[in-house]
């Protein structure tokens, strides 16, 4: 630093060296809290200087609770890199100016046209010098952190720049004392975590809304035109993920008159699974309405899969169902996922057969699914759903509730005469209030009806 700056106690050259913080009768100060707050006891603010005169002092600070803010010095970047540890709050770096680097040496507060090119920053108009290049690498180094500027009253329009850049504040040598620099030093870190702050809000309303688009793509609105059956489906998102996971269905009509049905899910939870599970559902309608059914279907799909999955260890389950044009039949085709289940007029739901069903898609490649015939009767419901709504647990959470408890318990709600919406409603609620809480995994269910439905 060209100007010392005046302090009522200035530490020894080896703790600003080795940035250890010392109480006042010299002794270390303690353990320090983590950046979360875990761990150590709270010792209050820790202020990273950077400057090239380690001897240099600093005025005694405190933060808002009175108490004394830790210093540490670093000559340089290299050593800052290395004091900047997760207790450390707001770093100061001493902008020196240009002038008062030694012969055939830059500055702290100016970078070389190599550090420029290595920090991504272009060469300036003074000869190839970018002045605020320091500033620029401790943003890079530290974003999480607030940075404060530190330079004389001449460099009024560097400082104002370095605002620009990124720092919190800037402040002037000749006006510095302790309470100015503790005040600044207090709300640069109250600015920086509102600004943090406000980021997160920002990237929380994005997730949001590229949750809506991936929930557009993954559950999308049936096209049943001219069929006599009612549809319902249902779609609640697992506890632990912000974003969707890869649960996707469909319905739609062909010219025919058969009525086609998918549910899938594919494995793991995120974005990439999710738009993965979209790209199957659009090329499940796109093979649909081009005539494909059953193992053709299945095969073309798990193409589809094996090109865009972005590992060979994703994989994807899925129940196909074909409704013929007289709703009396259907064929249905299991690759790796749970049976639908059936209730035809006046009868208890019972699981349809799930032996012959084929491998998940991704698992095998040249595997066949095979397609059963289903009489499905005049007057019947249709469920299919993902394993999220049976792999809840029940008992105080020792068991699974299975697809068993999930027949008994869709079987009592339908003996009381609920059916539709309504239905999986109270299916889906029940389940989440039987696993005190709610689902870890997605969950989504689709029904359809044939017959007279009570509203």
């Amino acid at each position: 630093m060209s100007v010392p700056i005046p302090r009522q106690r200035t530490a020894a050259p080896h703790e600003a060296a080795a940035g250890d913080a010392r109480d006042d009768a010299g002794h270390p100060a303690g353990p320090v809290a983590s950046a979360d707050g875990a761990g150590a006891p709270d010792t209050g603010l820790t202020l990273l200087l950077i400057g090239e005169d380690p001897t240099s002092a600093v005025p005694e600070m405190r933060d808002w609770e009175g108490r004394r803010v830790r210093v540490r010095t670093a000559r340089n970047l290299t050593e800052a890199e290395r004091l900047l540890t997760d207790d450390v709050h707001c770093i100061l770096l001493d902008l020196a100016p240009a002038d008062a680097a030694p012969a055939g040496a830059a500055p702290v507060g100016a970078a070389s046209a190599g550090a420029q090119e290595r920090d991504g920053a272009g060469p300036q108009e003074d000869g190839g010098r970018d002045e605020l290049g320091a500033l620029r690498s401790v943003l890079r180094m530290a974003p999480a952190h607030a940075v404060l500027a530190l330079t004389s009253e001449a460099d009024a329009e560097r400082a104002a720049e370095a605002v620009r850049v990124g720092a919190q504040d800037y402040l002037f040598r000749d006006e510095l004392d302790g309470a100015v620099l503790s005040r600044a030093v207090r709300y640069a870190v109250e600015r920086k975590r509102a600004d943090l702050a406000q980021r997160q809000l920002t990237e929380s309303r994005m997730l949001a809304q590229e949750n809506r688009r991936l929930e557009r793509g993954l559950l999308p609105t049936p096209l049943l035109d001219g069929s006599d059956l009612r549809f319902a489906a249902r779609y609640r998102p697992g506890r632990s993920r912000a974003l969707l996971g890869g649960d996707f269905y469909d319905t739609v009509r062909t010219a025919d008159g058969t009525v086609h049905a998918m549910i899938g899910d594919v494995c793991g939870h995120g974005p990439d699974e999710a738009a993965l599970g979209v790209e199957l559902r659009i090329a499940w309608r796109a093979l649909t309405f081009a005539g494909l059914c059953g193992d053709a279907l299945l095969s073309t799909l798990q193409k589809v899969l094996e090109n865009e999955r972005a590992d060979d260890e994703i994989f994807a389950t899925l129940c196909l169902v074909d409704i013929a044009p007289d709703g009396r039949h259907a064929g249905v085709c299991l690759a790796g996922h749970p049976a639908p289940l059936l209730a035809r007029s006046g009868g208890a739901p019972r699981l349809l057969p799930y032996e012959e069903g084929g491998p998940a898609l991704g698992l095998l490649p040249r595997a066949r699914w095979p397609r059963r015939q289903v009489a499905l009767g005049g007057s019947w419901s249709l469920m299919m759903y993902t394993d999220g709504l049976i792999e809840g647990r029940v008992g105080n959470g020792n068991q699974r509730l299975g697809q068993e408890g999930m027949t008994e318990l869709v079987g009592r709600q339908m003996a009381a005469g609920l059916r539709g919406e309504e239905l999986l409603d109270a299916a889906v609620t029940e389940v989440r209030d039987l696993n005190g809480g709610e689902l870890t995994d997605d969950v989504a269910v689709l029904l359809l009806d044939r017959g007279r439905v009570r509203n």
